[in-house]
């Protein structure tokens, strides 16, 4: 029944500073692809404003409560609130206006809209206002503490939850309309404050009366992240509780991170509620080529014929996109598909599809991607951790989950197809996106050597490899990167100063999306956790740390005193917050030809 698309942190991730002409493009992929069902989750601030100020609230409360834009996804699951805000007015105004377009949009494409609904949280000036309310403080949320984190979780018991939750549905279908699907996520990432089954279905049984409250036909759809993200409390009676808080078949549960870690095959298909198959693929947004093809070949299939499944569609929910766009070619065929399909000749096809022209080369080098990078099996997931884009130190991870060498193959035969693809965009960016990788798997070869070179104390070979990663590599890397557009930095930072109405907020939105790729919060809470690769930002930021980094195991040999991690984790600090507060305007308009980088980068390193 239902091609499903978008996840809460893509809002943030990617979305953030979107205009109406981009939000166009993505919803004629989206009709293109055959999705017809997404979420419509612009503008909900404006609402939920108006909502407060009736309550009661001031300003200075509400703007205390929104972050800002490059992290209002989880200021709207309950994890944060205030980080990086406020939102000033016209960010409101703009964003109405996208959502009216975006619905509209969306609907006449025959898409369903999916609007948000009350899950709980509220600002702490509710408390003031309303004194007597029972409200509690849940805890810190990812390494944030209270200051930003904590928010309060109104019980579902007293009476102001329904009134809170009905108020604001009610005031965005007058706004919006309604296709009578709503989404809420009360426990993302967030410990219940009790185990007791009686009481997790009473949560869910509220937050699904205060949407019928103001639509009598509210279906629910839920994430089921939750439940493999803290197996050890939501155990089965747990997971049925809350699920059957609500009448069966008035729920949807994205199963969210199916390829990798299914849900409904431990909860006998959701308990019984409709259950959506979903690829989450992509963690961040980061860049890396990745891919779990057989597992996505396979699992929906599996999924239908489990013992009385109710598996009613398949998903795409990457944290993320603008990255791997075949496994999302593949993910959205297999939602028209009656089996698996022979994935070989499905990726020979691809590429021909792709630069609209057959060339031998080109399906060679997709066929060794297929296999190699395109094919983690296991439980896999996708988060970069390459040296490349980690905060150095003696302990980092350069495992891989491929062979090395079919990158480096798949690159060469890229390359020998590029007098004939040459001229074809997609090729361009799949020959930077697998350059790309060929570099990344280079640094990690480079670590081991500054690595080893320092363990086994032989200066002269830390100050080569070191030289080379430093000096050459990385700025060849960003030189390479700076010749596309899609893979700018500046175009990431001018589209967020481009949504401000001010120099001022301009300011704060250029912060927001510096933050989000680096820090992650004010002290690095999340740090790379976003962490993209950059033309501007390699050099600018990875670069200065890793040159920092040898240095200081340099500096160490040099006056035989020991590397400490501590010391350099709180000096590599005040260059990544230098990064987020230099002001250094980046291009957004891309310079250099990405053949040639690619073809001299080739010839320096191919192994």
């Amino acid at each position: 029944r239902y091609r499903f698309y978008q996840n809460a942190c893509t809002q943030s991730y990617s979305y953030a500073w979107w205009d109406w002409a981009r939000w166009e493009r993505e919803i004629d992929w989206m009709a293109l692809s055959g999705i017809n069902l997404a979420p419509a989750f612009a503008g909900q601030e404006a609402a939920w404003q108006r909502v407060y100020r009736s309550l009661g609230l001031n300003q200075s409360e509400i703007d205390a409560y929104f972050t800002g834009p490059a992290f209002l996804a989880w200021n709207r699951m309950g994890n944060l609130h205030g980080w990086a805000g406020p939102l000033p007015p016209a960010w409101h105004l703009k964003q109405l206006y996208l959502q009216y377009r975006i619905v509209e949009r969306m609907r006449s494409l025959g898409m369903i809209t999916v609007l948000p609904a009350f899950a709980g949280h509220v600002p702490q000036g509710i408390l003031r206002v309303f004194p007597h309310v029972n409200a509690t403080r849940l805890g810190g949320w990812s390494h944030f503490d209270c200051t930003y984190s904590c928010t309060y979780l109104l019980d579902p018991e007293d009476p102001m939850f329904q009134v809170i939750g009905t108020l604001f549905l009610k005031e965005l279908i007058k706004e919006f309309g309604t296709d009578h699907i709503y989404s809420a996520d009360t426990f993302n990432e967030m410990t219940p404050l009790s185990s007791d089954p009686a009481y997790l279905s009473r949560v869910s049984n509220a937050v699904f009366r205060s949407m019928t409250g103001a639509d009598p036909e509210a279906q629910w759809l839920m994430q089921g992240w939750l439940f493999q993200h803290q197996p050890d409390f939501w155990q089965p009676a747990q997971v049925r509780a809350l699920l059957r808080g609500v009448p069966l078949g008035r729920m949807i549960v994205l199963d969210l991170f199916a390829e990798s870690k299914p849900v409904y095959q431990w909860t006998e298909s959701f308990y019984g509620q409709p259950f959506i198959w979903c690829m989450l693929h992509n963690f961040g947004g980061n860049h890396g080529l990745f891919g779990t093809v057989e597992a996505i070949n396979h699992g929906p299939f599996t999924a239908r014929r489990f013992p009385n499944s109710t598996m009613v569609g398949t998903g795409l929910v990457p944290e993320g996109i603008e990255q791997n766009d075949m496994v999302y070619e593949l993910m959205n065929e297999l939602g028209w598909r009656q089996e698996p399909l022979d994935l070989a000749s499905w990726v020979t096809r691809y590429a021909e599809r792709r630069y609209g022209a057959p060339n031998a080369a080109a399906a060679s080098a997709w066929r060794l991607l297929l296999r190699s990078v395109y094919n983690c099996t296991g439980v896999c997931v996708n988060h970069n951790r390459s040296p490349l884009v980690r905060r150095p130190s003696l302990h980092m991870d350069t495992e891989l989950w491929y062979n090395a060498s079919d990158v480096y193959e798949a690159w060469r035969l890229l390359l020998s197809a590029s007098a004939e693809l040459g001229s074809s965009p997609t090729f361009r960016y799949d020959l930077v996106d697998v350059t790309r990788q060929a570099a990344q798997q280079l640094v990690g070869d480079y670590y081991l050597s500054i690595r080893q070179a320092f363990q086994s104390h032989a200066l002269p070979e830390l100050l080569t490899a070191g030289g080379v990663l430093v000096y050459d590599l990385l700025p060849e890397l960003d030189s390479l990167l700076s010749s596309h557009s899609l893979f700018l930095l500046g175009r990431w930072l001018e589209s967020a100063r481009s949504t401000a109405t001010s120099d001022r907020e301009a300011e704060q939105y250029e912060l927001n999306a510096r933050n989000q790729v680096t820090l992650w919060g004010p002290s690095g809470n999340i740090l790379d956790y976003a962490n993209k690769q950059l033309g501007g930002l390699v050099l600018d930021y990875y670069g200065v740390r890793w040159s920092l980094f040898v240095s200081a195991l340099v500096e160490s040999l040099n006056s035989g005193s020991p590397f400490h991690q501590d010391q350099f984790n709180q000096a590599v600090f005040q260059v990544e917050r230098g990064f987020v507060y230099n002001k250094k305007r980046y291009p957004a308009v891309p310079t250099g030809d990405t053949l040639e980088i690619s073809r001299k980068l080739f010839l320096k390193y191919y192994p």
